[in-house]
């Protein structure tokens, strides 16, 4: 486990094969939709660094195969990092996303089996405010769209949710995902999704969210 001190912001989104809302989102010991859920986390980081080094304008993706229920563990799990980092960004990126670094990563560490290779890959983020979009040529190919609320105006929002990775306000969506690569092969169609704003951080004397 490395002892560098973090801390990054920036925007998460994602989208998996439940139908809305994800009962895993909620909590891992809700069983999710389908006997597997397969889905994503895309993440831009807009500030950040990693001991001296500088994180702003980096991004990467952990795509991922679970059991129905999360909390059992067997995940099978990859990370993909924008291939315009710098070597020391990418491997920062790298020890943060793996859980090396501590924070809200290394929780999630717990329950993944099988971590394929990190791959540097060619990447295509969006962010047109209410939808998100994330292209990975011959990987994936994603875009999710924010739920309008009650008032017709406004997204639809869960707040006060614990969530180790996400921000307090997460704004639901809808979403469509296609992913051929390795061991994942999955094709989720306006399913659930959502996006927050997060603040991670490890090894400064103050908590991580």
């Amino acid at each position: 486990m490395s002892t560098t001190p973090w801390r990054a912001t920036g925007l998460l989104f994602e989208n998996c094969s439940c139908q809305l809302l994800c009962p895993a989102h909620v909590s891992f010991k809700q069983a999710c939709t389908h006997e597997r859920c397969q889905g994503h986390w895309t993440i831009r980081i807009d500030e950040g660094h990693y001991g001296d080094i500088d994180l702003a304008d980096t991004a990467g993706v952990i795509v991922y195969d679970t059991p129905q229920l999360m909390y059992e563990g067997g995940w099978t799990q990859a990370c993909y990092i924008d291939e315009r980092a710098t070597v020391p960004q990418r491997e920062a990126l790298d020890d943060i996303l793996s859980g090396r670094a501590g924070g809200p990563w290394a929780v999630l560490g717990h329950f993944v089996e099988t971590r394929l290779e990190t791959r540097f890959v060619p990447m295509r983020l969006e962010d047109d405010g209410r939808e998100k979009r994330l292209t990975i040529p011959d990987v994936l190919d994603t875009t999710i769209s924010a739920i309008r609320g009650a008032d017709g105006a406004a997204e639809a929002r869960l707040e006060n949710l614990y969530n180790v990775i996400h921000g307090p306000t997460h704004i639901l969506a809808r979403g469509r995902s296609r992913c051929t690569d390795r061991v994942f092969d999955f094709d989720n169609e306006r399913t659930h999704a959502l996006y927050s704003r997060f603040i991670w951080e490890a090894g400064q004397g103050t908590p991580t969210r």
